[in-house]
């Protein structure tokens, strides 16, 4: 509802509706309510489902699509209601996501399907992914094995997904390989990019030109607009009876939400489809239309019908763009008039570009680590190609199906820009001097920028920088914050990160520098923990640095997310138990290894790790494998075990140690008790049930004990006899699962602790 007041605002421009903006700020706290009541709701139905659903097990039932399926990884994605399903032992019913099945499942569709479903990987960390979540509706999610369609649905909105897959198939067919998923992602709005496309498209700044946005929805409906009011005026009794431009306009309204439907109904068309709604409208009544009053309408519109639709990223930027454009586009271009040379047609002709960015920024910063300086220059380059080449022969291609000649010749011009698209936005995303590393805004940030846009909009013209310049030193201020609370000192501050079926740890260490074990990484999945997790934590925090990095062992749910999570980072050394390269581990390890050497990372192995390390404030002793991995064992049993201490605390952490390492440990303590006892213990291998023995915990004697894994693994982790011998040790149980990410903070008397699920309930 934050929209509603944006929109009043806007409508508040000619001074005579100033009251629009007290009922925006109302709307704001309504929207509050109605949005918190919206993520209990939500959570209510997912706890249900918990209750029945709470791994993953396999279900065979009918399930109705209710959401315009979406080619995502290769296969079909799209949600519905699931009912009359038998789920092994149990019954359910409730609405899921699912990946695959026919590629011309529409909505309304039935289908008999089997499918492997389970609770929706949930990574809980700095951010609450409840109200994303609530904002979907589904509260499982899984895999199809088999699907069968037993009804079709009928109707307008069926017809325009047969509509979609056909144009998929026809993309599919005629478009090269290398380029079929960029014209699948102009046209359906479908974000299948490969992994090095999508990469440079959002590194370059030019994603929006292969996304469906809300500027793609307005040029091509206007375009058959004024096409058909141009053919309409050609027809003399039409003209001498109606206004053939309002007849045009009003035609123009079913068109904008037919569009909006077919290219994958996102935040952003679904809210330029109100924008031309309302335009539209007022000519079809014979007023003239208001670009603004458009936009603050569509806002309104938007946010009175979605509660949670402010967490539609989508949605956001494309508010954002176009309130820039309608603000800034005129003063900009104007500015650049007074310009000398050849600097007047350049600034006219990025005034657009550099409008549209302006409130766009923070936003991007949010999610991005970097800011695409050179994103002008290559919207200037690209823009051309993509909208006036790509971008209409495209949709043109869609059209074309019945002249196979006529296809194939557009598809092959069509793929020509979008080559160039590709060259541009990879030329751009290789010049890492273009791009500006900067931190996620914080909340007190994004209100500071928020105030300033609206001061700028709303206040006399005297008054315009004074509120600007304030906002600046709120940022400012609210950044020193930041920082001082991201890298904190006199304490160790330990967060036990959601990383799914994975470990992962990040220590700020007294003297301010921090440390991590583990990165995680979720096998066989696309999401990327270092992409989805550390970096963006390490961002947040204000951290560019670690002073050391440990690699436990080498299974890839350690180490995945220290590849790309730590690309941005300087890391002192990393610590590894040698193993997998004495074993010759290659893909995903290997390549760790190697990124690290050809940044002149020093890589540290037993024996030169056992013993006493002073990092940081804090005193880490590694106490396995020593004096060195052993040859017979399998990495989980050759895991770097740390003691780390500061004062009178400690914590424990030992990978994925079975029972084998922990029974050398336990001999250990035998000979020195206080070498193994800690206040905290991060349990072994995800609570399984081959660690954790009570000999074990019994010399650690831990108070708290931290369970790092997944909603949905398929290994029953963590095991009941763990938790069983965790309890009769007296040991207070976290789990990531359940409660996020776990942040644990000592001065070296003291012990606190949070949980992000708790802290955010």
């Amino acid at each position: 509802m934050a929209a509603l007041a944006i929109g009043a605002m806007v409508l508040a421009r000619d001074r005579r509706a100033w009251p629009l903006v007290g009922v925006g700020v109302v709307a704001m706290a309504v929207g509050a309510a109605r949005a918190g009541s919206a993520v209990r709701a939500h959570e209510a139905v997912a706890q249900a489902a918990d209750a029945v659903i709470a791994r993953t097990v396999r279900c065979a039932g009918m399930v109705r699509v209710e959401s315009s399926p979406e080619r995502v990884h290769g296969a079909m994605r799209w949600s519905g209601t699931l009912h009359d399903a038998r789920c092994e032992e149990s019954a359910w019913g409730g609405r899921v996501t699912l990946f695959g099945g026919p590629e011309d499942v529409a909505r309304g569709d039935e289908l008999e399907v089997v499918a492997q479903i389970a609770p929706p990987n949930r990574l809980w960390n700095e951010s609450d992914p409840r109200p994303r979540e609530a904002r979907q509706g589904s509260v499982r999610s899984g895999g199809v094995v088999d699907a069968r369609i037993v009804e079709r649905g009928s109707g307008v909105l069926a017809w325009i997904d047969r509509e979609r897959a056909r144009a998929r198939r026809r993309i599919d067919a005629t478009f090269p390989d290398d380029v079929s998923a960029m014209a699948r992602a102009l046209v359906l709005g479908e974000s299948d990019l490969a992994p090095e496309d999508d990469l440079a498209m959002r590194a370059s700044g030019l994603s929006h030109l292969l996304a469906v946005s809300g500027m793609h929805l307005v040029i091509a409906v206007l375009t058959v607009v004024a096409g058909l009011r141009a053919l309409l005026a050609r027809i003399p009794r039409l003209v001498a009876r109606w206004d053939v431009g309002r007849t045009a306009a009003a035609i123009g309204i079913p068109l904008a939400w037919a569009y909006a439907e077919f290219a994958g109904d996102g935040g952003s068309t679904r809210r330029a489809a109100w924008m031309l709604t309302t335009a539209f409208v007022g000519r079809a009544l014979g007023r003239r239309a208001d670009g603004a009053r458009s936009f603050g309408w569509s806002l309104v519109a938007m946010a009175a019908g979605d509660a949670m639709v402010a967490f539609d990223v989508s949605f956001a930027l494309s508010a954002a763009a176009t309130a820039g454009l309608l603000l800034f586009s005129r003063p900009i271009a104007a500015a650049g008039e007074r310009l000398p040379g050849l600097l007047r047609p350049l600034v006219a002709t990025a005034s657009a570009t550099i409008a549209a960015t302006i409130p766009c920024a923070p936003i991007l910063a949010r999610f991005a680590p970097t800011l695409p300086l050179g994103g002008v220059a290559a919207n200037l380059l690209a823009v051309p190609v993509g909208e006036s080449i790509a971008l209409p022969l495209c949709l043109a291609h869609s059209l074309m199906a019945p002249w196979p000649a006529a296809e194939r010749g557009c598809a092959c011009v069509a793929s020509g820009a979008l080559r160039i698209v590709r060259i541009i936005a990879r030329g751009f995303a290789g010049i890492h001097a273009l791009a500006i590393a900067v931190p996620p805004p914080t909340s007190w940030q994004l209100v500071a920028v928020s105030v300033a846009l609206a001061g700028f909009v709303l206040a006399r013209r005297a008054w315009r920088w004074p509120v600007v310049l304030v906002a600046a030193a709120v940022v400012l201020v609210a950044e020193a914050f930041a920082r001082r609370a991201g890298r904190p000192t006199g304490e160790l501050r330990v967060t036990f990160l959601d990383v799914g079926q994975g470990d992962a740890a990040l220590l700020d260490l007294p003297d301010g520098t921090a440390a991590l074990i583990d990165g995680g990484g979720l096998v066989g999945s696309p999401v990327d923990t270092g992409e989805r997790v550390i970096a963006p934590t390490l961002r947040a925090r204000r951290r560019d640095a670690l002073a050391l990095a440990v690699l436990t062992h080498p299974h890839p749910d350690h180490f995945t997310g220290l590849a790309s999570g730590l690309t941005a980072v300087h890391v002192g050394a990393l610590w590894d138990s040698g193993q997998g390269e004495r074993e010759s581990v290659g893909g995903g390890y290997a390549s760790l290894l190697a990124s690290m050497r050809a940044r002149n990372i020093p890589v540290v192995r037993p024996p030169d790790l056992c013993g006493r390390h002073d990092i940081g404030g804090a005193r880490f002793d590694v106490l396995a494998p020593c004096p060195d991995s052993l040859f017979d064992r399998d990495p989980n049993d050759n895991s770097i075990v740390l003691r780390v201490s500061f004062g009178a605390r400690a914590f424990l952490f030992v990978g994925d140690a079975e029972h084998l390492e922990e029974a050398d440990l336990v001999r250990l303590a035998a000979v020195d008790p206080g070498r193994l006892r800690a206040d905290v213990l991060k349990v072994g291998h995800h609570g399984s049930r081959t660690s954790s023995s009570p000999a074990f915990l019994a010399a650690v004697a831990p108070r708290d004990a931290v369970i790092s894994c997944g909603a949905r693994n398929r290994f029953g982790h963590p095991a009941l006899s763990t938790i069983e011998a965790l309890t009769a040790a007296g040991a207070r149980i976290w789990r990531t699962d359940h409660d996020g990410a776990v942040t644990m903070t000592t001065d070296g008397r003291s012990l606190d602790i949070t949980s992000t699920a708790e802290h955010t309930r």
